[in-house]
């Protein structure tokens, strides 16, 4: 019998449904580029809301999170998901981990901008310290199998730093 190929299977579609809502009219709309504040709510269903604003250098409220520091949240939670993963399928015990990720965005002459890149500095504790050897690979094939990371235009490194 020829060797005959596995059927393929239909890619699984995941929805991520949220709500945004702008709460910064002080009275009068958007009638000038100062009348308004720019806070808001993001929302899911059974999930406490999350107060946003723009960054501050944007008129955004310094107490509230902005797109791009949740951009940055985003890809750092991503990586960190699959490298915990990835340990535990290589049998890598993680007892801590934490990122200090930077994200760099440079605006453009119209008032637009784009993110240069986002730096991931994830620092994982181990229980058997002697095993951090095998995780830079593990590091390098959650960053490939990272979502966030590959729906992105801008190259996302990470300096990781394991014991």
């Amino acid at each position: 019998m020829p060797n005959t190929p596995k059927p393929r299977r239909a890619p699984k579609r995941h929805r991520y449904e949220v709500s945004v809502t702008w709460t910064g009219n002080t009275g009068t709309g958007t009638s000038s580029y100062r009348a308004f504040e720019r806070a808001h709510e993001v929302r899911a269903a059974g999930k406490p809301p999350i107060a946003g604003s723009a960054d501050p250098a944007f008129r955004g409220d310094p107490a509230r999170w902005n797109p791009e520091e949740l951009l940055v949240a985003s890809l750092s939670e991503c990586h960190m998901l699959w490298f915990l993963h990835l340990c535990a399928s290589a049998g890598i015990v993680v007892t801590a981990y934490t990122d200090e990720p930077l994200g760099t965005m440079v605006e453009t002459a119209d008032g637009g901008g784009r993110f240069e890149e986002v730096v991931l500095r994830p620092r994982a504790v181990l229980a058997d310290p002697a095993r951090a050897g095998e995780t830079a690979a593990l590091h390098e094939r959650a960053h490939g199998l990272c979502f966030i990371a590959n729906s992105v235009n801008f190259p996302v490194r990470h300096e990781p730093v394991d014991g």
